[in-house]
């Protein structure tokens, strides 16, 4: 296996990771964004009302996404074993 193909690897695995778990990251950061603000507003200094809405948001997320999520990864491992000739060889 050259260098430059293992890199190549590694950069597509990276480059899946980063989608993926921004995927799930980046509405939990939008709501707890919003509800941030709404507290510096309000002056209300609930933990419960910053922790609870992230979760329900990054829960409905993963449902939501899961599929997609899934489908990435088998394209990347159907990609992978496909390639074992051309690297190996």
């Amino acid at each position: 296996m050259s260098p430059e193909a293992f890199v190549e690897i590694m950069r597509n695995a990276m480059l899946i990771i980063v989608v993926i778990t921004s995927a799930i990251i980046m509405p939990g950061l939008l709501v707890g964004l919003v509800v941030a603000v709404f507290q510096a507003a309000t002056s209300i200094n609930e933990q419960t009302m910053s922790f609870l809405p992230r979760l329900v948001v990054t829960l409905l997320a993963l449902a939501w996404l899961g599929n997609w999520m899934v489908a990435k990864m088998m394209d990347f491992t159907n990609e992978l074993v496909l390639s074992i000739p051309s690297v190996v060889g």
